[in-house]
C-alpha cells in the first residue's frame, strides 16, 4: 500500500466513529483532549504503544510506518466500535496480552514479515480502541475524541522509535540490549497487567 493510500485510510478511520456515531454538546477541545488523554493515562496503554515503537524500530525499514500506521488505523475501527455500543469480549485481557506478546517479540528481536507483524499489532489495536471508544464521553464528538486518541498513540509509537533511534546513536550494540531488556521488561508488566498485579 502506498503511503498516500495509507495516509488516506487512516484520514477515513478517523472521520468514520463521527459520521456514524456523532456525538453532541461539549466541542471539539473537549473531545480532542478527552480523546488524548484516554490512551496516555493508562499504564496499559503506554506500554503497548511503546513497545509497538520499539517493535517498528527493530523491524526496520518499511516497518518504522507500516506496523504504527497499522495499529492506528484498526485502532479507529475498534473505538467506532465501542463508541457504538458493540461489544467485544475479552477487551481487557486483549490488552494485557498485547503488551505480552510486543514485549516478548522486542525482547527475543522477532524478525517477521511486515505484514504479518502489521496485521498482529492491528488485531490487537481493535482492544485498544474498543476501550477508548466505549469510554468516550456523552457529550464529545466522535471525530475530535477519534483524532485524540489517534494523536497520543501515534505520539507514543513515536516516543518508542525515538528512543530507539537515540540509543542507537549512542551505541549500536548496547542499544539492542537495552531495547530488548526494555520488551522483556514490557512484557512482565503485561503479565502482570493480566493477573491483577498492576
Amino acid at each position: 500500500m502506498k503511503i498516500r493510500s495509507l495516509h488516506a485510510a487512516i484520514a477515513m478511520a478517523a472521520l468514520f466513529p463521527s459520521m456514524a456515531f456523532a456525538h453532541t454538546g461539549a466541542g471539539h477541545a473537549s473531545g480532542v483532549f478527552h480523546g488524548f488523554a484516554h490512551p496516555v493515562s493508562g499504564l496499559d496503554h503506554i506500554l503497548a504503544m511503546v513497545l509497538v515503537g520499539l517493535l517498528a524500530f527493530q523491524l526496520g525499514g518499511r516497518a518504522l510506518y507500516a506496523v504504527p500506521a497499522s495499529f492506528v488505523l484498526l485502532m479507529a475501527a475498534g473505538g467506532a466500535l465501542g463508541i457504538a455500543g458493540i461489544h467485544m469480549p475479552f477487551v481487557e485481557t486483549g490488552i494485557a496480552l498485547s503488551i505480552i506478546v510486543f514485549g516478548a517479540a522486542v525482547a527475543f528481536g522477532v524478525k517477521a514479515p511486515v505484514a504479518a507483524v502489521s496485521a498482529l499489532v492491528g488485531l490487537f489495536a481493535m482492544f485498544h480502541g474498543h476501550a477508548h471508544g466505549a469510554e468516550m464521553p456523552a457529550d464529545a464528538s466522535g471525530l475530535f475524541y477519534g483524532l485524540g486518541f489517534m494523536l497520543a498513540t501515534a505520539i507514543l509509537h513515536v516516543s518508542g522509535i525515538a528512543g530507539s533511534f537515540v540509543l542507537a546513536t549512542i551505541s549500536a550494540q548496547q542499544s539492542d540490549v537495552l531495547v530488548r531488556v526494555a520488551g522483556a521488561a514490557g512484557a512482565l508488566s503485561g503479565m502482570a497487567i493480566l493477573a491483577g498485579i498492576l
